[in-house]
């Protein structure tokens, strides 16, 4: 898949949306029954937008999150992510753009107990084939860039709820993806903890990374500039039309080539 640009600022800065989907919807049977999880739900995010996605449980946000996550494939309906369509896509495929495009942040984390910081960081490049001393160098890049430069050698049991989440959040972002997909980042922390991560939240936001958060707290929703309200699988509301212009990307500093052979 040639289509993606070998340098972060270019992949960043490219033409077209991050995601599209069009009249999106997944099924499940149960027993004699069908539940639909998701009804013919359209959805478009550009490139440098905060979205947050909320609803009450049952409302289908967790089906799209796994959709768009490309986790799993939907029902019906089309799916584009960085501008190829994945909705057609076998298990394999899925993985592969997952890896390239996606980076994920976790309610619980997710990181190896036994593993420091940095290694915890480096593991999506070890998976991506990138050399020793280039993983490391990217690790540590990434890890700065969260403000966790002087926890690299710590293991997640010696660090707060706080910081384990900036290493989730670094782990995700250390392979440039096109989309930062969130699934209740600040559900695991206390009040203050929790607007840290959101604060820098906002900060990537800033310096250009697309995000999208799965939440169900409005308090948590309010840090986006835009909000998309689901209920009984279909978009109840969605305040695109008022939400604020985004701003202009400013630089993070330098984070290297992405050479293709990289990213699997």
């Amino acid at each position: 898949m040639n289509h993606v640009a070998n340098e972060p600022g270019a992949r960043a800065g490219g033409p077209g949306p991050v995601l599209r989907v069009e009249g999106l919807g997944r099924d499940y049977p149960m027993g004699s029954e069908t539940v639909h999880a998701l009804r013919a739900v359209d959805l478009t995010v550009a490139r440098n937008e905060f979205v947050a996605i909320m609803g009450p449980s049952g409302s289908g946000k967790s089906t799209l999150m796994n959709i768009l996550g490309c986790l799993e494939s939907p029902t019906r309906g089309e799916y584009w992510l960085n501008g190829v369509p994945v909705s057609g896509m076998t298990d394999a495929e899925l993985a592969h753009i997952r890896n390239r495009e996606i980076g994920f942040v976790f309610q619980t984390f997710n990181l190896l107990a036994r593993a420091t910081a940095l290694r915890n960081v480096e593991l999506p490049l070890v998976y991506a084939g990138v050399g020793r001393d280039e993983r490391r160098r990217r690790a540590t890049e990434t890890l700065r860039r969260v403000q966790l430069g002087d926890r690299m050698q710590h293991r997640p049991n010696e660090l707060s709820g706080g910081q384990r989440q900036r290493v989730a959040i670094a782990r995700a972002l250390v392979t440039a993806p096109a989309l930062l997909l969130a699934d209740e980042p600040t559900g695991n922390l206390d009040t203050r903890t929790g607007e840290e991560v959101l604060a820098l939240f906002a900060e990537l936001h800033a310096e250009g990374q697309t995000i999208v958060i799965v939440t169900h707290e409005p308090d948590v929703a309010a840090h986006a500039r835009r909000r998309i309200v689901l209920r009984d699988g279909a978009v109840e509301s969605d305040d695109a039309a008022r939400r604020e212009p985004a701003p202009a990307p400013r630089t993070a500093g330098p984070r290297g080539p992405q050479p293709e052979e990289m990213r699997t």
